[in-house]
């Protein structure tokens, strides 16, 4: 039976600091779009994975940025995987999977151009659209290639490292034949990032991390990747090597600042000849395709592994996964499941080629969170999906 109406989640209040669950956003209820609703090359979606990613906060602030902050009223945006209701486009037919950038909303009318479809490769998940193959390991690709100009032989070390972005860049960096120190802020993390390969792995909270982190770095870093900011990348600052390269990717620990803190040590810049460099992945849209392609052969291969926490409880969710993100709730790729696929599908999510237990390769787990968002058992995504 079609449903009467759907949900939205909008921005109600900006945030001076933290996000306030209940206050920040609010949802709202319309009526159900159908296809009458669509015009000539435009496409119903419903929306059934969205991406949570530390950029958000930054998206609420009404400040100068790469992108227009998200207005009061405006429907929050997002990355999503979503599912063909109704067509008027010959690019898309009812019942394709797609990902686009539709937002916080269970329905969407979207035009043509802003879809793309979603094809498995062998050796992949649903899911990895928006995580390993998706702006994730993108921004992980462009990031440490492009920006950092990783060789065999640095020593890179990656703040944030078990998130969705580090835990990719550890990954390539090995391939790429450096030696790899990753931050996170859990053993259990630490263990994981071991587990990926890394050469050594820190708890940023543990008690003796200065000591260790100096110890660690005693024979200087060639290339930061800092998704973190704040302390740990004064700490990088101190033990960098001269004409070493900082990639400057997000700072997280300072998202939610009312008045966030630069680094004590910048002159190190200047004293080391540090090239320090944000950047945008979709400066490289260009590009994508070729290094999308290269990641779905480290994958198809069993050279990436990546582990995934979905958050279930549908969009009215979103909010406090998104304040749980900031809290490091995470291990991995952050999603939220907005709606269960229950009826047949795995076939739907089949590969042009491989079989069932190469969509195996390189997969480490995935942690599934209800609403309430306490830790649950570990599952595959093929059981998320099928329910």
């Amino acid at each position: 039976m079609a449903q009467s109406t759907y949900q939205s989640v909008v921005l109600a209040k900006r945030p001076t600091s933290l996000i306030v669950p209940g206050e920040t956003f609010t949802v709202k209820e319309h009526k159900a779009l159908t296809a009458a609703d669509l015009k000539d090359g435009e496409v119903l979606v419903d929306t059934l994975y969205l991406s949570l990613d530390p950029a958000m906060r930054g998206w609420l602030n009404d400040t100068r940025s790469y992108v227009p902050p998200v207005q009061i009223g405006e429907k929050m945006r997002g990355a999503v995987i979503a599912k063909v209701l109704a067509s008027k486009s010959a690019k898309f037919a009812e019942g394709n999977y797609v990902t686009c950038a539709t937002g916080w909303t269970e329905q969407a009318v979207a035009k043509e151009k802003e879809l793309t479809l979603l094809e498995v490769p062998a050796g992949g998940q649903v899911t990895d659209a928006l995580g390993v193959l998706g702006m994730t390991g993108l921004t992980a690709y462009f990031g440490l290639i492009d920006v950092g100009k990783v060789k065999a032989g640095d020593f890179v070390v990656v703040s944030g490292a078990a998130g969705a972005t580090g835990s990719v860049v550890c990954q390539i960096a090995k391939l790429k034949g450096a030696k790899v120190l990753g931050l996170a802020g859990s053993d259990d993390k630490v263990e994981w990032l071991k587990e990926l390969g890394c050469d050594g792995a820190l708890n940023y909270k543990d008690p003796n991390f200065r000591a260790q982190f100096k110890e660690a770095t005693k024979d200087l870093i060639d290339v930061f990747f800092d998704n973190v900011g704040g302390e740990i990348l004064e700490m990088a600052l101190s033990r960098a090597k001269a004409h070493s390269r900082f990639i400057m990717c997000g700072a997280i620990s300072q998202y939610n600042d009312a008045k966030p803190s630069g680094p004590k040590n910048i002159s190190m810049v200047i004293a080391m000849r540090i090239r320090m460099e944000g950047f945008i992945v979709f400066d490289y849209a260009k590009e994508f395709p070729a290094a999308r392609k290269e990641l779905v052969q480290w994958l198809s291969d069993g050279k990436l592994k990546r582990k995934e926490t979905i958050v279930k409880g549908g969009l009215r969710a979103a909010e406090q996964a998104l304040v749980a993100l900031y809290n490091g709730i995470n291990t991995g790729k952050l999603l939220v499941e907005v709606k269960a696929e229950n009826t047949n599908a795995g076939s739907r999510f089949q590969p042009r080629s491989g079989s069932q237990a190469e969509l195996k390769v390189g997969f480490t787990a995935t942690t599934v969170l209800p609403a309430v968002l306490a830790p649950t058992s570990t599952t595959s995504i093929s059981k998320i999906i099928s329910g």
